[in-house]
């Protein structure tokens, strides 16, 4: 018997069963804006996209390095679809903490976890 964990992929959804997440993970690929300040201390705005992303958190890639436990702000770019006002003019940022962060060549993998839940 292997002591490997074994990794399920059904419908873009991973599950693991060596982790313990509090919701399931979507191998989805969303555009969005990165707000925050960088490893270096400068405030930035990017536009980037997730890799994978729950209810909780989201793995990102940056074109900065960001640090451990800083707070950073993602808003997902959307076109105004109503000039009457009867639709909201735009998406309420998420605000997370960083977990985590590797670098894969010019680019930085970012692991956050989002202050609220987006269930």
């Amino acid at each position: 018997m292997s002591d490997k964990p074994h990794v399920w992929r059904t419908g873009g959804v991973i599950e693991d069963s060596a982790e313990r997440r509090r919701s399931a993970r979507l191998r989805l690929q969303v555009p969005l804006f990165l707000k925050g300040m960088d490893a270096a201390g400068q405030e930035f705005l990017d536009l980037t996209k997730t890799l994978d992303i729950s209810a909780t958190g989201a793995y990102l890639a940056s074109p900065r390095p960001l640090r451990r436990n800083d707070l950073v702000s993602l808003t997902i770019p959307a076109p105004s679809l109503s000039t009457t006002g009867l639709l909201p003019a735009g998406n309420t940022p998420i605000q997370a903490r960083v977990l985590r962060m590797e670098t894969a060549g010019d680019v930085h993998l970012v692991g956050v976890e989002f202050l609220r839940s987006i269930e």
